[in-house]
């Protein structure tokens, strides 16, 4: 007989009835009965019950066992009463009465009970996270993600794809983000780069010939915590393509998605060739350009019909170039005053001066702007919005792009508040034609919008004899249920229009050359077209898991402050280790923290 165990804890059945087993695991839950105690023994594959009777001479010590505490147990499985047989456990027609009984591991007493969702803070079970994970919903999460992962490398594999693993240690590169920071201890003064993507690196395995190329890589970005996003690092499915057309990238991101999908999650998907959605129409339609499509409102733009109404405000704004945004809100008028407030209210929160709106009603038109609009013009207003008896229109004015953020919330503001968001269902699209270019807020000049490593579309031409901020680059992102999954494009493999795109966006050649001199170089001595995405791990299983927070799919996160508090990191380090790598710290620093 193995010396911990015969079987797992969730294996055994009525069919291993009369066998004697050896299982071994953590006391789950304990019931003294006074002539009988009974013990949940749990493992990673399940629960099963053991009985241990009052003739035993470790009756006593089982009777006192700490929950969580590690035991060995060996006895014989016998057919549980009818009465007590319990249909929620795949053991619960068995129990094993106890002949030997050996504890492996004493336990101290809990923090909190890994028995059940109690109320815990995060800080809590984030510093005590392997007792967490031995939660039910931890460890059905974290092997979710293991499962997910398999199925992607699975399927990319059956697509002709080849895994590769690109440095981590690299250099620092401009790519949105902060870099992690590596001292060289041979090279004084000098720094390696944690990668925040292996953007460069795969696109030099397409130029050194490798036709099609994934990873299931880690990425390192020194940015804040969000719901979607852990702080630090985060992995990603990491690919790309050579001689690749976006409808190439397309038709494999679609194929890889439904398959993992249907294969971890009951819910319908809303098509298996996922609606494309332009970049422009999103942010007209949806506010944002990661739209949630369960949410069935539609955002309209009814600038010309102000434009040419009595109500100064957003006259004003659409003569000074703003726009004015409406939203039907459906069989909200009978809700009281203070819904519309607090509305309102919300959408200051996210900058905006105030939130019109008109009622329509079996009484009438009514509403703070009414008097200010004609019939004609309301007639308009309710055609374009779809509006009936019972709706009402919210309205925001501003300038383009703040107009179209505020709206967006309104938006997914209402459809939460009015129950509108489909259930049971995951809602693909891609973002597509995103614009090259855009508008530096700060100094006013053309800077980069997505990512400086697109093609433009109309190439040379293009950047040659268009607008900047008309120029639109082949890059596509792909949302699902609001969740932005990935980013992607069609790469710039010629270099002299890789020189000219960055020189509009203000980076001279030398500075190119620079910062991106091994891939330029590359693309000097002959490159493929290519094109590539990279779709996120911990998002597609934290939609999988139906998780709100990505830190409940990740076996060890960082909190909000990018602090384990498991291993104690970051942390103070010794003078010796900061002297082989030639740095000194600040004590100013030090005071301010």
């Amino acid at each position: 007989m193995h010396t911990f165990r015969t079987h797992t804890c969730g294996q055994l059945r009525a069919a291993h009835v009369g066998e004697t087993v050896r299982l071994s695991g953590w006391v789950f839950r304990k019931r003294d009965h006074g002539q009988l105690v009974f013990i949940d023994l749990r493992d990673h594959y399940g629960v099963s019950q053991v009985v241990i009777q009052p003739s035993r001479d470790f009756f006593s010590a089982a009777s006192n066992q700490r929950v969580e505490s590690v035991i060995t147990i060996t006895g014989k499985v016998v057919k549980r009463d009818p009465n007590t047989i319990n249909p929620n456990m795949p053991t619960g027609e068995i129990e094993i009465v106890v002949d030997e009984y050996e504890v492996q591991s004493h336990a101290e007493i809990l923090p909190f009970s890994v028995d059940g969702d109690d109320n815990v803070s995060e800080e809590h079970r984030l510093k005590f996270r392997f007792l967490d994970l031995r939660r039910e919903k931890m460890q059905r999460n974290i092997i979710l993600r293991s499962k997910v992962i398999n199925a992607v490398r699975r399927n990319m594999i059956a697509l002709g794809f080849n895994e590769f693993q690109t440095p981590i240690l690299t250099s620092s590169s401009p790519e949105g983000a902060r870099d992690y920071l590596v001292p060289s201890r041979v090279h004084p003064g000098h720094f390696y780069a944690l990668p925040q993507a292996p953007q460069q690196f795969k696109q030099l395995l397409m130029v050194s010939g490798f036709d099609r190329y994934f990873q299931i890589a880690p990425c390192f970005r020194d940015e804040d915590a969000r719901a979607d996003r852990s702080p630090g690092e985060f992995y990603q499915l990491d690919m790309e393509m050579s001689y690749a057309t976006q409808d190439d990238v397309f038709e494999v991101v679609e194929k890889m998605l439904v398959s993992v999908f249907k294969e971890h999650s009951t819910k319908k998907l809303n098509a298996e060739i996922f609606p494309r959605i332009t970049y422009d129409d999103s942010m007209l339609k949806y506010g944002n350009d990661k739209p949630d499509l369960r949410n069935p409102l539609i955002i309209q733009d009814v600038s010309k019909i102000f434009a040419e109404s009595e109500f100064k405000a957003f006259k004003s704004t659409v003569d000074a170039g703003g726009v004015v945004r409406a939203m039907r809100a459906p069989a909200v008028s009978t809700k009281p005053r203070s819904f519309f407030d607090k509305l309102g209210e919300y959408a200051q929160t996210h900058g905006s001066k105030g939130l019109a709106y008109l009622i329509w009603s079996d009484e009438g038109i009514k509403g703070p702007i009414a008097k200010f609009l004609t019939p004609e013009q309301l007639e308009k207003i309710k055609t374009q919005c779809g509006a009936k008896s019972g709706d009402a229109v919210f309205f925001v004015s501003d300038k383009a792009l703040p107009a179209a953020k505020i709206a967006g919330y309104v938006r997914t503001k209402l459809g939460e508040e009015l129950d509108l968001i489909e259930k049971d269902i995951f809602k693909f699209c891609w973002i597509v034609d995103f614009p090259m270019f855009e508008r530096d807020e700060e100094t006013g000049g053309i800077a980069f919008s997505h990512n400086p490593f697109s093609m433009p579309q109309g190439g040379m031409h293009a950047l040659d004899t268009q607008d900047p901020l008309t120029i639109k680059a082949y890059q596509y992102d792909v949302i699902c249920n609001g969740i932005e999954l990935s980013s992607g494009a069609v790469r710039n493999h010629k270099p002299e229009i890789m020189y000219k795109a960055f020189k509009i966006a203000g980076h001279p050649e030398s500075a190119v050359d620079e910062k991106f001199g091994g891939m330029i170089r590359a693309f000097k001595f002959g490159a493929p077209p290519h094109a590539g995405i990279a779709p996120g791990i911990d998002r597609i299983v934290m939609l999988l898991a139906e998780e709100s927070n990505i830190r409940e799919i990740i076996a060890f996160p960082l909190n909000q402050k990018a602090q384990c508090l498991l291993m104690g990191a970051p942390a103070t380090v010794s003078e010796k280790q900061l002297r082989d790598v030639h740095i000194r710290i600040d004590p100013t620093a030090l005071a301010k923290k």
